[in-house]
């Protein structure tokens, strides 16, 4: 793996573990919101600050996501012959990439759920239904960017030690 590889992992680890570091702070700031006791107005920023935390980490962990599947991905479906020699490294190849996929289906709609429920309360200092929507994203992050490097990594290494990448 050379240094486009390492700059490839760095960028996949930093956009999700970014991603995972927003959405706790949303969590914080949604914290806030629902602790605060005082006049309307001074509820009404963190509100936005939480919704807007949430965003970038959506889009943070969609991107991180995409990124690492055509970066990752791409060298496979080009060597489909290959894959049929399954070898361990193809089969954690595989396994990384079906995991990916299953916490970015989960940890998305839970970031997506946290945010629509922050912009969705009525009043300033409202209680949020799904508190641990947000929380549970971060997380799913975290893991979506150790799996994706370890799909990256290991479809590097296994088409490279087989020669397909030339």
């Amino acid at each position: 793996m050379a240094k486009a590889g390492v700059f490839v992992c760095l960028m996949i680890v930093i956009l999700d573990f970014t991603a995972g570091f927003l959405s706790i702070q949303a969590h914080i700031t949604k914290d806030k919101i629902r602790h605060m006791n005082a006049k309307r107005f001074e509820c009404r920023q963190p509100k936005n600050k939480a919704f807007k935390l949430g965003l970038i980490a959506a889009v943070l962990l969609a991107l991180s996501h995409v990124s690492a599947n055509l970066l990752g991905g791409c060298m496979c479906i080009c060597c489909t012959e290959k894959l049929e020699k399954s070898s361990a490294n193809r089969k954690f190849w595989f396994g990384c990439l079906v995991l990916s996929w299953i916490v970015v289906a989960v940890g998305f709609p839970a970031l997506v759920m946290g945010m629509l429920e922050i912009s969705k309360s009525k009043g300033a200092c409202q209680q949020v239904l799904h508190h641990h929507c947000l929380i549970v994203g971060g997380i799913l992050c975290f893991v979506h960017g150790i799996l994706s490097v370890g799909f990256y990594v290991s479809a590097n290494v296994s088409f490279e030690k087989d020669g397909a990448l030339g």
